[in-house]
């Protein structure tokens, strides 16, 4: 069955899901866009170099996958999915999100790993549903404070990024867990992190770390530390060393 049919089929059934992953698609037919019923499309493992407008037409999804592309952009009309849960998006070659994600607030899982992203727009502190946030293997230099609104986060991945810096707001997830910040160019880990009374996890490998805050003593939940590969000339508080259950790696 080619893919027109495949489409059809689906139309005609009103099918609530459709995987087209792995077929070499480089452009989508408008038919697909025709499918209002749908609540799950993978378009994994294609050759897609963009979504074009109409993606914005399929009010019901609520996953979306378009991992191992070639995106290099989305369009503005991704703002119209307000259904969507879950966006996959990660191995592709996409340098910015337009500010329209802003309106995707029943966001739960957002994954955008392995891209070229430069920067993030102040509208992801829209995402107060998102739970893990996957934004490793990218070229981020900052984060916007507005991350902290994201109440609901529990693992958060910043790894092998451009980052110098780490926002005081991240301070403010009160449900974060798992935090990864490892291979960035990071010289400070700010004092509010403190106030991550769930933290159980915080690897801050290959940075540029001469000590680590006091206040991380009162993340009550904290049972692991890494800082391997950090210059740490301030050494670690004795504070951190002398907390019951807390490993450190370094």
């Amino acid at each position: 069955m080619n893919l027109l049919d495949i489409i059809a089929k689906a139309k005609d059934e009103k099918a609530k899901s459709l995987d087209l992953s792995q077929m070499g698609l480089r452009i989508l037919p408008p038919t697909l866009f025709e499918i209002d019923s749908l609540e799950e499309l993978n378009l994994d493992r294609n050759l897609l170099v963009e979504l074009p407008e109409d993606i914005g037409l399929l009010k019901n999804l609520k996953s979306l996958s378009v991992s191992e592309n070639d995106l290099m952009s989305l369009p503005d009309s991704i703002g119209n999915l307000k259904k969507l849960t879950n966006l996959y998006l990660g191995y592709n070659s996409l340098s910015e999100l337009p500010d329209t994600v802003g309106a995707l607030q029943n966001l739960h899982k957002v994954n955008i790993a392995k891209n070229q992203l430069l920067d993030l727009p102040e509208e992801i502190g829209n995402w107060a549903n998102v739970t893990k946030f996957s934004l490793h293997d990218n070229m981020l230099s900052e984060i916007p404070a507005t991350i902290g609104n994201m109440k609901k986060l529990e693992k958060l991945y910043l790894d092998n990024n451009d980052l110098t810096s780490i926002p005081a707001s991240l301070g403010k997830l009160e449900n974060l867990e798992i935090l990864m910040i490892s291979g960035n160019h990071i010289g400070a880990v700010p004092s509010e992190f403190g106030n991550l009374k769930k933290l159980r996890e915080l690897v801050l490998d290959a940075n540029q770390l001469a000590t680590l805050p006091e206040s991380l003593a009162e993340c009550d939940s904290l049972s692991v530390i890494s800082i391997i590969e950090n210059p740490m000339e301030g050494g670690i508080p004795r504070v951190l060393l002398d907390k019951k259950g807390l490993n450190i790696d370094q």
